[in-house]
This record gives structure tokens, sequence and C-alpha cells, in this order.
């Protein structure tokens, strides 16, 4: 499941936290990847909140850390995660990104898992995809990418950019949540045919102003990707095509 939460602020201006924990247990999710987590002047660690309500491991993405709370997203599974990398999306500029990558030990074998939240530009969603794609890697488990990737257009940069690594990708409107258009939210996969089903849960728009999306993967041994680029490789081709 993946879901931008929009900082625990719902359509009604009241910041609910237990909502949000609600509606993710209705589904009871193995893994849940929940992007806008903000922390910031209310008080309470939201991270730890969230990590508590809804699963027995946690890896958090701080993107922005203020002396009053911090904001970013986290990754909660009900299984043990293990190898657990934060990657550095961030592009000169903009507001910082990172990427929460891990392998989930599932009683069906290792899940090769990366959750993201993307930028708003197009400029730095084309370097974030190609840094993206180098994280997606060569894993010959099944792989999982899942966020918020900010991909407004049907055949958006970060699309493009995944197609080859991640064959696998949820096709539904999320955004905005009162009535949607844009598949903002997504959860990509490798092999392709690991995704089984995919569906959204309309009372997510009494929550946030995104619908949460979800998917049930099927555990298999996948066949490795393309040989991507390092991620300082795809980094620094990305910011070269940018200067072209």
């Amino acid at each position: 499941m993946t879901w931008n939460v929009h900082a625990g602020v719902g359509p009604d201006g009241v910041y609910d936290l237990p909502r949000i924990a609600a509606l993710v247990r209705r589904h009871e999710p193995d893994i849940v990847a929940l992007q806008e987590i903000d922390s910031r002047g209310r008080g309470s660690d939201a991270f730890a909140y969230m990590a508590k309500a809804l699963g027995s491991h946690a890896a958090e993405a701080r993107t922005i850390v203020t002396p009053d709370g911090d904001y970013g997203h986290v990754l909660i599974s009900r299984w043990p995660m293990t190898d657990i990398a934060i990657h550095d999306l961030s592009v000169t500029r903009r507001e910082p990104r990172r990427a929460i990558e891990t392998i989930v030990q599932t009683p069906y074998g290792p899940l090769h898992l990366a959750s993201v939240h993307l930028g708003l530009s197009l400029r730095e969603r084309r370097q974030q995809a190609a840094m993206l794609s180098a994280i997606a890697g060569t894993a010959r488990q099944t792989t999982v990418m899942l966020g918020d990737f900010n991909d407004w257009f049907i055949y958006g940069t970060v699309r493009r950019a995944l197609a080859t690594v991640l064959p696998g990708r949820t096709k539904l409107r999320s955004f905005p949540a009162v009535w949607p258009i844009f598949m903002l939210d997504r959860i990509y996969c490798r092999p392709r045919h690991a995704l089984l089903e995919c569906w959204t849960d309309p009372l997510g728009r009494r929550v946030s102003d995104h619908l949460p999306v979800f998917a049930d993967i099927r555990m298999e041994e996948a066949e490795p990707g393309p040989q991507p680029l390092s991620l300082a490789e795809a980094r620094a081709q990305a910011e070269i095509e940018d200067d072209v």
C-alpha cells in the first residue's frame, strides 16, 4: 500500500493521525509506504506514532528536520527489513527528497523494495527517475517500488525511465482524491506478472487529498533487469542531459 497523507490534515482542516491509521488497518496491508508525514509544530512524533500503530518494523526518511518537528516519509512492514539504505535524491535548490531501499524478509522469500516521494518539477524528476532506475538494480528477487512519483503526464519521465527495469505498474487515478484525474501514486514491480491486482479506497478522500493505492504482489524469483548505471553515474548523466 502507498498513500500520501497530506501531512495528516484532512479536507476538513483537522490534523488527525488516528483516522489515517484506522483506514490503513481496514485493509491490513503487509507493507505500507506513507508520504508527507509531518510532526512540525504538533508536539509529538508522527513517524513514531505511525510505526507503532501500523507495523512491527519501520524505516524513515526525514527529509526536513526542524527544532519543532520533522517532515518526510516512512515505510512500515509486518516483517523484518534488512539492508536499509536511505538514498539522497535531492536536486539543487529544490525540496530535499529521499528514497528508502530495503530487503523485506517475507515468509515467501526476500522482497527488494524501495519507497519514494519525488519532486514537483520536471527537471528534478528527470534526475530522480534516472537514480530510481539504478536503485531498482538487477536483483533476482521480486522488486517493488512504490510511493508518490508526482509524474503528472501519461507518458511521464518516471514511467519511461522505469519501464524496462520495473515493467509492471498500477494504473489508478489517485489525485485529487475528491475527483481523481492523475496517477501520481503508483506501485511498480518486476517481474511484470507479479502484480496480481490493484485498487484504491474512495474513503481516502475523507482523510487526504490523495487516494491510497493497494496492490497484491506475487512473490517469485525474478529475471534480473538490464544492467543499470550506479546511483552516482545516474545522477551525473541526468545532470549532463539537463545542461545540454
